[in-house]
């Protein structure tokens, strides 16, 4: 791998940012070479992508902006893509730049963000906008570095922006880039490898030519092909896929996904529901009555909400979306 290249783990991992350099070596360097990408296999995975490159709102003209590409990645944490389109549309046109949206009150920003749910998300982009035009002008940061610093921006997401917006070279490795690596690669589950082992590998993969493309290129294999219960049929890797040769069918993931009926969460997003609609702030047994939920849950749910800056508490011990 070129000493520039970058590679950027996660969100949901551990470590931060793996950079690799000639003074860095995970293991030998033909051991690598081994697990290379083919150079027939690179262009089969592009060829198969190059339909798609427009396949999404945030991937067709001006939303390659560094601005239209930040939203569109802070949205798609933990979102599934159908969802965020509409919302994604709408959240732009309303809050077209950063500083459009720093301008805003945390209430308009909670508003727009209805139907996305994680309205921490919401706060943490409105933060990130002030800060952007606090300390960089109401200019999105290219350098992955520095964009990690922006709130609600983790590794993943710093990758994604400065590769697809400024074509930074730097590899986004996630929970399904690290998945295909390992059974492309290795025949194996990501967690028989070893994450920083992968992620070193998947740099290796990104095309310098295009880093951005390749990116997503890999984010929609991992959505349409490289699952968790893989569907290998029409998967353009296939043929060069350890895994498949193998004739390893993959296992159901050992998380157990919390129950959303009767959460915290769900609670939550009826409260802010409930608060969008009104002009005026509601009593504890006003958001008891309008969300169903019960007193102690829409009471746990609210304390959280105000905790996190998504609603607030009046002097008249009433609740309504932050001003």
């Amino acid at each position: 791998m070129a000493a520039s290249a970058i590679v950027v783990v996660g969100e949901t991992d551990t470590r931060s940012v793996l950079m690799t350099s000639p003074t860095v070596t995970i293991e030998s360097s033909s051991s690598v070479a081994k697990r290379n990408l083919p150079d027939e296999a690179r262009e089969a995975l592009l060829g198969w992508f190059r339909p798609r490159r427009h396949a999404y709102a945030w991937r067709r003209g001006r939303n390659r902006d560094p601005w239209a590409v930040l939203v569109s990645e802070v949205m798609l944490q933990q979102t599934q893509a159908a969802r965020v389109e509409p919302i994604y549309s709408s959240f732009l046109t309303r809050f077209p730049s950063p500083a459009a949206l720093a301008a805003a009150s945390r209430a308009e920003v909670v508003w727009a963000w209805a139907g996305l749910g994680y309205q921490r998300r919401a706060v943490a982009l409105h933060a990130a906008a002030r800060m952007i035009v606090d300390e960089h002008g109401g200019h999105v940061p290219g350098d992955p570095r520095t964009l990690r610093v922006l709130p609600g921006v983790g590794p993943y997401t710093a990758a994604a922006v400065g590769s697809i917006a400024y074509g930074v070279p730097v590899a986004a490795v996630d929970t399904n880039v690290r998945r295909i690596v390992a059974r492309v690669g290795h025949g194996a589950e990501p967690d028989e490898v070893g994450e920083a082992r992968l992620a070193m590998e998947a740099g290796t993969w990104l095309d310098p030519r295009e880093p951005g493309g390749w990116n997503e290129a890999m984010m929609d294999l991992g959505r349409e092909h490289c699952r968790t219960l893989p569907r290998c049929g029409g998967c353009p890797l296939r043929p060069c896929c350890r895994f498949a040769g193998l004739g390893r069918v993959g296992r159901p993931s050992s998380s157990r996904q919390q129950r959303f009926e009767g959460s915290n969460r769900q609670a939550r997003g009826r409260v802010v529901a409930v608060l969008r609609e009104r002009t005026a702030a509601a009593t504890l047994s006003q958001l008891v009555r309008f969300t169903g939920i019960g007193d102690d849950h829409v009471a746990a749910a609210i304390d959280g909400l105000v905790a996190d800056g998504l609603a607030e508490r009046t002097a008249a011990g009433r609740f309504r979306l932050p001003r």
